[in-house]
């Protein structure tokens, strides 16, 4: 499924690269809205979004229901605003495109694979940029994404779980054997 996830993403922002509006191509900040807005940025960092419901007044403050990735635990998405307590108004642009393009905190810490990262590692470096002015401008929201919480805890808030069917067993021959057909004449 993340590989799906990574092939959509990568295509969208291949089709991206160079693409949109004449006037967002000079204005990092109007490029950098019109890339987070074709990447869907919002879909994991809003809260409602995931439950079909967007609250817009947090646009990108962090969402309210996560993703357990089994073994690992469980990922909410961060606000991305630049808020200094709850987002990432601490964050330098270099540590926000060095988390963009591998997947890197500040801390060192690996963001969760569910952030395609390895798609946005594709961007030019003046999309990759653009998107970083364009969260710095953002006004800030104080919004604090719980998690992430190990695979061994137990989650505080709301969270989305892939099951996967159990494999079909193949049908056993039939225990009756056919009767045989009519010679033909």
């Amino acid at each position: 499924m993340q590989e799906m996830m990574v092939v959509v993403v990568v295509s969208g922002m291949a089709l991206l690269s160079g693409c949109g509006p004449a006037s967002t191509s000079h204005d990092p900040v109007k490029r950098g809205e019109y890339l987070v807005t074709l990447a869907s940025c919002s879909d994991c960092h809003t809260p409602g979004h995931l439950l079909g419901k967007p609250d817009m007044s947090k646009f990108l403050g962090g969402s309210d229901v996560g993703f357990v990735v089994p073994e690992l635990g469980y990922f909410w998405g961060p606000n991305l605003t630049p808020d200094k307590e709850t987002g990432l108004g601490n964050w330098s642009e270099e540590e926000i495109l060095l988390a963009l393009r591998e997947g890197t905190r500040p801390d060192g810490r690996k963001l969760a694979p569910m952030m395609p990262w390895m798609a946005y590692a594709k961007l030019s470096d003046e999309d990759a940029k653009a998107i970083v002015a364009y969260l710095k401008s953002l006004a800030p929201i104080s919004n604090k994404a719980p998690g992430p919480i190990g695979a061994s805890e137990t989650p505080t808030a709301a969270y989305q779980q892939v099951v996967f069917p159990k494999p079909v067993e193949s049908a056993a021959p039939p225990t009756d054997a056919a009767p045989a057909a009519p010679a033909a004449n």
